[in-house]
């Protein structure tokens, strides 16, 4: 494989592809250029940092290895940059000899959101099973055997979605579904813990994606969702806050305030940011503190119109030293009451709706042991989960 050094950038407007530009790398910098007719058609997919304008940007941040944060956001990290990682040493390629430009090339038009980047490097012709339990087995000996046989198809079904729990894109019964598998530090139940975490979210009104539990002959289940970047055969610009901010996801990096005054700004809806001030508080009493700048996210559909994504990735987790990768108003190991209420004041929403979101939010993680049981959650899971949301809901109002 030769390096490259340009790469072009398509957008897909629906069924349309529209070149959106060119990226180069120089001198160890990446610079970008948007195509005038691009240009004409006012679509700002990264408003911040990617600004609409003729000639070449430099990128000055180094924080995705000097990508904008727009094309960052298609690249796999954790798990699938493990596979393309291993699968490159398997081909007697160094993985560090590789820029962000190579690994787009691999994530073609394949990647998540409606970006496409070209010239693609080709996929390895592969065949895979939608059987969960084969692919589950594939990635078991994988993670514990290093055993790489399987390792393009592992590729091909992860296409670029993030994090660090193994994942694969799969189309059942003519859709497109994220399914995720255990690793090995999680727990036997993993797959209920989170299903019963999508049925405690929908109980409190947050905006989520069509989620099941799928059943298995080996364990106690896979939790999948309907990806939302897709509609029918159309793709939707997907942008995460990571992206959008220049926000470091590996690290504490962000405040909700920033969160909520980016979802004001550019959804200019105050029904975005009670979407958003909804999900903080479910966050905070819920203890899914794995909440960083990776795991938020907004949609643009083909007009231009910004709106808050389908809340995902909500689950029990710790952060940096038990605490929220993303503070509230400061604070990020005992939010009260009154950092969620000043949250709440960012985004404009007054008092009596801040507070009744939080009652109805409060009502819903009351029901944890219904949605544990339902979902098949083990007794001391649902036992450990019960007692800390207890505590936070306790210490919220002391």
């Amino acid at each position: 494989m030769k390096n490259t050094n340009l790469i072009n950038v398509y957008y897909m407007r629906g069924n349309k592809k529209l070149a959106m530009g060119r990226l180069a790398l120089k001198d160890r910098k990446i610079f970008f250029e948007y195509n005038s007719e691009f240009i004409a058609t006012g679509l700002e997919l990264s408003p911040f940092k990617l600004p609409l304008e003729a000639g070449v940007i430099y990128c000055e941040n180094q924080l995705f290895d000097g990508l904008f944060g727009i094309f960052n956001d298609s690249l796999p990290d954790g798990w699938g940059r493990l596979l393309l990682d291993r699968k490159l040493m398997q081909l007697g390629i160094n993985p560090n000899a590789l820029s962000p430009l190579d690994r787009l090339r691999y994530v073609g038009p394949n990647g998540m959101g409606a970006l496409i980047y070209e010239p693609e490097i080709p996929d390895i012709p592969t065949s895979f099973s939608n059987d969960l339990d084969q692919i589950n087995n594939d990635m078991q000996e994988f993670q514990i055997n290093n055993d790489a046989e399987c390792i393009d198809e592992l590729i091909k079904m992860n296409g670029s979605s993030a994090g660090a729990r193994p994942k694969a894109l799969l189309s059942l019964a003519g859709e497109d579904w994220l399914i995720k598998f255990r690793n090995s530090a999680d727990p036997q139940d993993a797959g209920p813990i989170e299903y019963a975490y999508h049925l405690m979210a929908q109980s409190a009104k947050l905006n989520v994606p069509e989620a099941k539990l799928y059943a298995s002959k080996n364990n106690l289940g896979y939790f999948g969702v309907k990806r939302f970047d897709r509609i029918s055969d159309k793709r939707l610009h997907m942008h995460t806050v990571s992206g959008l901010l220049d926000a470091d996801f590996r690290i504490p990096s962000l405040d909700y305030m920033a969160i909520m005054q980016s979802t004001l700004w550019l959804t200019k809806d105050i029904r975005e940011c009670n979407h958003q001030f909804r999900a903080a508080v479910f966050n905070v009493l819920t203890h899914n503190r794995d909440d960083h700048a990776k795991n938020f996210s907004f949609l643009m559909n083909e007009d231009g119109t910004w709106r808050v994504s389908p809340s995902y990735d909500l689950n029990f987790s710790s952060g940096p030293a038990g605490e929220h990768s993303t503070t509230i108003m400061h604070e990020g190991k005992i939010p009260k009451l009154t950092h969620l209420l000043q949250l709440a004041e960012i985004g404009q929403i007054n008092q009596a709706n801040a507070l009744l979101i939080i009652d109805e939010v409060r009502a819903a993680v009351d029901k944890w042991p219904n949605f544990a049981k339902e979902s098949g959650v083990l007794p001391t899971s649902e036992k450990t989960i019960q007692t800390t949301m207890q505590r936070i809901s306790k210490s919220l109002l002391t």
